[in-house]
């Protein structure tokens, strides 16, 4: 990747666009971005139409690009082929994150190395698969993955059949306002809606493309079109059809549902506007001739915990990972 360029001694944002439009970046209030298109070349400060540095300039990210920002040490580049899209990414968000190490997460931040190939375009694999630890749900356009599954449990049992949400009510994982927090390899990862990527006053425009999941379908965030297919209905915000169970555990921890747990959550179709995988069918600003996509909620599962297509191999991770996640 190209180093980050300066100018003025300033440290400056340098999103370079092979295909498709600008770049998704959260702008800082000390910092440049700089967008540079195929022939119209864009810097943008706090001052352009931003209301705060963790502003998202919605755009198109469906063909080849990188970004390289010197004030987050974000590095990207993404190569659209025939029928594969590729992800070169550190895994360090272009937007503040919180304080780490911090008292409930004992972790640093530090740049990862991936590298994914994942099918261009999705395709349904005739049925959903639940993900298991350690595996994640997807990346996100700025190169951190989408990883909502916590290495918790009741008494920190992973027999006990009670796996603690990251985003629970009892929760302590340290988690930032990004929700987002740090494994202990260093890397950082979202348990929930990324905020600075998605900031949307209001139901008044589409949702940004947010990342593709590891099976390739796109990822969106909380609001849609009412009608799928008719980009004319009007927007609505996309909601999940799980629920918080009624009365009390059976069995572990006991009392009464409230979040805490996973298994706090039952799926109940038509109880919402989304499947089970949190996804739907349906056109979108960045697939006008329709795509199933995925849904990042304010509620439960917040990130999908299935999929419909089948994961790429590059993107499969097994075995057992312990710790906050």
């Amino acid at each position: 990747m190209n180093s980050p360029r300066h100018s003025s001694g300033r440290p400056t944002r340098r999103v370079v666009l092979l295909g498709g439009l600008a770049a998704a970046l959260g702008v800082s209030a000390c910092g440049r971005t700089t967008v540079t298109g195929v022939s119209d070349p864009t810097t943008l400060t706090s001052a352009d139409s931003i209301a705060s540095s963790s502003t998202t300039v919605s755009a198109e990210l469906t063909g080849s690009y990188s970004i390289v920002d010197s004030v987050t040490g974000t590095q990207i580049d993404v190569t659209v082929t025939v029928d594969r899209r590729i992800i070169r990414a550190n895994g360090l968000p272009n937007h503040q994150r919180g304080s780490f190490p911090n008292a409930n997460n004992p972790h640093s931040v530090s740049a990862q190395t991936y590298e994914f190939q994942l099918p261009l375009h999705g395709t349904r694999a005739g049925r959903t698969t639940q993900l298991v630890l350690p595996q994640p749900f997807g990346i996100a356009t700025n190169g951190v993955l989408f990883d909502p599954l916590a290495a918790e449990w009741y008494r920190r049992d992973p027999a006990s059949g009670w796996t603690i949400e990251a985003i629970g009510p009892s929760a302590t994982l340290g988690l930032d306002d990004n929700n987002a927090h740090v494994q202990p390899t260093g890397a950082y990862h979202y348990h929930g809606l990324p905020t600075a990527m998605a900031s949307q006053p209001g139901a008044e425009r589409h949702s940004p493309l947010l990342g593709w999941a590891g099976d390739g379908f796109p990822i969106y965030a909380g609001f849609g079109y009412i009608d799928p297919m008719d980009p004319t209905s009007g927007i609505t915000e996309l909601s999940s059809s799980y629920r918080l169970r009624s009365g009390v555990r059976p069995d572990g921890p006991g009392g009464a549902y409230d979040g805490t747990y996973t298994e706090d959550f039952e799926f109940v179709a038509g109880h919402g506007m989304l499947d089970l995988a949190n996804g739907r069918q349906g056109v979108t600003p960045e697939y006008p001739d329709g795509t199933y996509y995925y849904v990042l909620t304010d509620t439960f599962p917040f990130i999908p915990r299935h999929v419909v297509g089948t994961i790429a191999d590059s993107f499969r991770r097994s075995g057992r990972r312990d710790g906050p996640r």
